[in-house]
């Protein structure tokens, strides 16, 4: 039997919305860690269709199950939050080559910035590597079924916004 250890994981993003994509690395890491802390980025040069309390409650909703896993939003710099979380690990996921050049340097600055805080990056399950935030919202928008690709409160949240419609 193995244990887990004492590290703490930090996994950030804008969650706009949370994914099974993003549902898949944080379970996988709540296996890994003591503890992993979804951080929801208020501030994002990104354009949100859910306020930052609304994606930090969807993210509560779906990761409920996993009891080593805290769901808390953040503004600010991620290193600067990390180390007051205690945290020892940033975790990033890539879905496609096309994700490493913009996440290597993501690593880079955060290293130069905070050399104790290690990146570690994980690709999702299979099923999930095609999978983005952006695309859920797009077809969404248009009206698709996104109903495999997010939790049932999403789906439903999804259906309520209007700002996720297009017009």
């Amino acid at each position: 039997m193995t244990t887990k250890s004492h590290v703490t994981a930090v996994y950030p993003g804008t969650f706009d919305p949370i994914t099974n994509g993003h549902a898949d690395l944080v379970e996988r890491a709540s296996r890994l860690f003591g503890r992993t802390v979804v951080a929801v980025a208020a501030g994002s040069s990104k354009r949100s269709i859910f306020s930052h309390e609304e994606r930090v409650a969807l993210a509560r909703t779906v990761l409920a199950d996993l009891p080593s896993v805290e769901v808390c939003g953040f503004d600010g710099l991620l290193v600067d939050y990390a180390r007051d979380r205690g945290a020892q690990v940033i975790l990033r996921g890539l879905r496609a080559v096309s994700d490493f050049e913009y996440e290597f340097q993501l690593a880079s600055m955060n290293r130069r910035l905070c050399p104790s805080l290690e990146t570690l990056f994980m690709m999702p399950a299979e099923r999930y590597t095609y999978l983005s935030a952006s695309l859920v919202r797009e077809i969404a928008s248009l009206g698709g079924d996104v109903s495999e690709f997010v939790h049932s409160s999403v789906l439903a949240a999804l259906q309520a916004c209007k700002a996720c419609k297009k017009s």
